[in-house]
């Protein structure tokens, strides 16, 4: 059995038990554990995951039960082979419409969390998003470390000044979902997005895939995104990678011909 626990809490506990539970989770140094090296285990700051066995869903550093107290989500607790691919885009590389070609061959809808820039300097490329039916989410306006933002006028303003570059760009109004830039949060932050109306999304796979100038090979890709996936699992991965572009329609094949099936997060 795994024990899911938010460390922030336990941590308060102390003493001996607190260490017997950071070694049943596997958070300790040596312990067998596969994380990435972007991810931490901190509760507040940046979201973490712990990769415990082949195939099945990670622990996160909030468990789902915590989460879902604002709305939030880092994978569908399922024994069913469905998963829910998501992008994530602060510039535009020259790799997204080959992703999108990609999607539309296999007729995948994904989600797509665009920053301000993104969406002013590719207002086509948003409204092919949209034509699609993809899900254009919220990834604030200027990509600031979120968890710093203390206020609730300056945790709006970012959100709400991204939905107006949307509305700009697309005439319509901007679905409510939100992924913190980094996935650096904080519990004012899940409770402020909550009461803007947002479901905000984390993820329960993802790879470094975003150094443009150091992109994983082919085969690192598949180490990771194939024996990591679980049934429910959101998927992160950057349209930016060109990695990601040349790989993606062979990566859906083998999703595929393992059993799964893509929802969009609408449905989650």
């Amino acid at each position: 059995m795994i024990i899911m626990v938010r460390k922030k809490s336990l941590l308060k506990t102390g003493g001996t038990l607190a260490a017997a539970l950071l070694v049943a989770l596997g958070l300790f140094a040596g312990a067998n554990v596969i994380q990435d090296e972007s991810l931490s285990t901190s509760a507040d700051g940046n979201w973490g995951l712990s990769f415990q066995k082949e195939g099945a869903a990670p622990i996160g550093n909030a468990t789902p039960e915590y989460l879902a107290e604002y709305d939030g989500y880092y994978a569908e607790e399922t024994n069913k082979k469905v998963m829910y691919l998501t992008f994530d885009a602060g510039y535009e590389n020259g790799h997204t419409e080959k992703i999108l070609d990609v999607l539309k061959k296999h007729k995948i809808t994904a989600a797509f969390f665009l920053v301000g820039n993104y969406i002013e300097t590719n207002p086509e490329i948003v409204k092919r998003m949209v034509k699609e039916g993809h899900l254009v989410g919220n990834h604030t306006y200027s990509h600031p470390d979120m968890s710093e933002i203390a206020t609730e006028e300056a945790f709006r303003q970012e959100l709400s000044k991204l939905e107006d570059a949307y509305h700009d760009a697309t005439g319509k109004k901007m679905k409510k979902y939100y992924r913190p830039p980094q996935g650096k949060y904080s519990e004012e932050n899940l409770k402020m997005a909550k009461e803007m109306g947002y479901k905000t999304i984390f993820w329960s796979l993802a790879y470094v895939d975003w150094y443009e100038s150091d992109q994983p090979t082919r085969e690192e890709a598949f180490q990771k995104l194939i024996p990591r996936l679980h049934p429910g699992a959101i998927v992160l991965l950057h349209s930016t990678s060109k990695t990601n572009g040349e790989i993606l329609d062979e990566l859906l094949t083998k999703w595929e011909e393992m059993g799964y099936t893509f929802k969009s997060l609408e449905e989650l």
